[in-house]
């Protein structure tokens, strides 16, 4: 992977690790750098970016110090999705009551257009990319 694109995906979740750009703004740099799909794994700290071609970046995620909810809770979570959609919610909150909903992690297929968030016990819910 060239430096270039390790670099916009690098700042492209320095930003939203800091809430200064929402999920929109995410999508269109990683569509840039030619990110296929990206996974964050709450419970250990990582996001992992895809490129069609097989190369992985990895880079740590910032988690805010809460407990996962034992039970997922899709409506919970839904509403946090809601609020990220609105531009209400950015990610520093949204991570924190994805975690309260139970939700240890989710998929971004880009080319899919739709997020897959898990729970504890393999329970998913799937959200298209609004139009």
């Amino acid at each position: 992977m060239n430096e270039s694109t390790q670099s916009i995906i690098r700042e492209t979740a320095r930003a939203s690790a800091e809430g200064r750009i929402h999920f929109g703004q995410v999508i269109a740099q990683l569509v840039s750098a030619g990110v296929e799909s990206y996974s964050a794994d709450f419970r250990a700290h990582r996001t992992a970016y895809y490129l069609p071609d097989g190369q992985i970046l990895d880079v740590p995620l910032d988690m805010p110090k809460v407990a996962i909810a034992n039970d997922f809770d899709a409506q919970a979570l839904q509403a946090a999705i809601r609020g990220a959609q609105r531009g209400e919610v950015m990610y520093p909150e949204f991570k924190r009551l994805s975690c309260a909903a139970g939700c240890v992690g989710y998929m971004v297929w880009i080319a899919g257009r739709h997020v897959t968030y898990f729970g504890r016990r393999g329970e998913t819910h799937i959200e298209k990319f609004p139009d």
